[in-house]
């Protein structure tokens, strides 16, 4: 099961998927509520807009009734990146039946300067607060990342074709992007990132990748869950940025290599063995 980040849509992680399928893996993916294809939560379709990660849960309860009308096979693995595997760890802690998993450049807490995190509180609750939780958070509108970035200064990927892939199904099919996030997800995903920080680790064998460019997460929260994850391992990846799964071939090829070989220590036969 592939659990994307915040503003991904299925249709960005065709290499992932790919290599898995190769290796024999059937492979799920979601469009989260607001996300690609998926209906929209807020009454503008592009703005990346939450009530609260709770919500976020009922997709992977989807998902897995997904996994069980099509009799998919057993053992379950998750990849998460970013924003979803967030969403992953929440559903670990609350009991989903997985063997193991993946996170890619997990959104464990948000990049942002210190001035900026203590003025979001107050300001995001405020606006929420007064029915305005639907509206852009400062520096942010209908434009997708990649529409408002130029390659050269984007903090996503050294892959210019990557990127540029991006743009041309923006292009193609605008209703696959999803604009800035609002106030309302702003202050949901600091909430959530701070009460999953004081809960213990699940009972999970967990590999994690973090870029050394990391610039979209706060690579201390990543370091200090993956500290006290008894059956977890940070793995930090040279020369890549926050989409793994988006970077030049032999930084994502090595990712999506080490995926597949750790989820191959827990395969059906093998495992069952333990």
């Amino acid at each position: 099961m592939i659990f994307p980040g915040r503003g991904d849509y299925i249709e960005l992680y065709g290499h992932p998927i790919s290599a898995l399928v190769a290796a024999g893996y059937h492979a799920l993916v979601v469009d989260w509520r607001g996300h690609g294809l998926s209906d929209r939560v807020a009454a503008n379709p592009k703005v990346g807009h939450i009530n609260s990660f709770a919500e976020y849960q009922y997709d992977v309860e989807a998902v897995m009734n997904c996994v069980d009308e099509l009799a998919l096979p057993k053992p379950l693995f998750v990849v998460g990146h970013s924003m979803g595997a967030c969403v992953a760890l929440r559903a670990l802690i609350n009991g989903m039946d997985v063997t193991a998993a993946v996170f890619s450049a997990p959104m464990f807490g948000i990049y942002m300067a210190s001035y900026e995190r203590v003025a979001a509180w107050p300001l995001t609750w405020f606006l929420r607060a007064i029915g305005r939780g639907e509206m852009y958070a400062p520096g942010f509108n209908d434009d997708s990342y990649v529409f408002k970035h130029e390659f050269a200064t984007n903090t996503l990927t050294n892959s210019l074709e990557e990127y540029e892939r991006w743009i041309m199904q923006g292009k193609r099919h605008p209703e696959l992007h999803t604009g800035g996030p609002s106030m309302g997800w702003l202050y949901a995903a600091l909430k959530e990132c701070r009460d999953l920080s004081s809960l213990p680790s699940p009972d999970v064998p967990c590999l994690t990748f973090c870029g050394d460019q990391e610039q979209t997460v706060r690579v201390c929260a990543i370091r200090e869950r993956l500290n006290n994850w008894p059956q977890g391992h940070l793995e930090q990846v040279q020369t890549a940025k926050h989409e793994l799964f988006l970077e030049l071939p032999e930084v994502r090829d090595r990712v999506i290599g080490q995926t597949i070989s750790f989820f191959a220590r827990f395969k059906a036969s093998d495992f069952a063995k333990h």
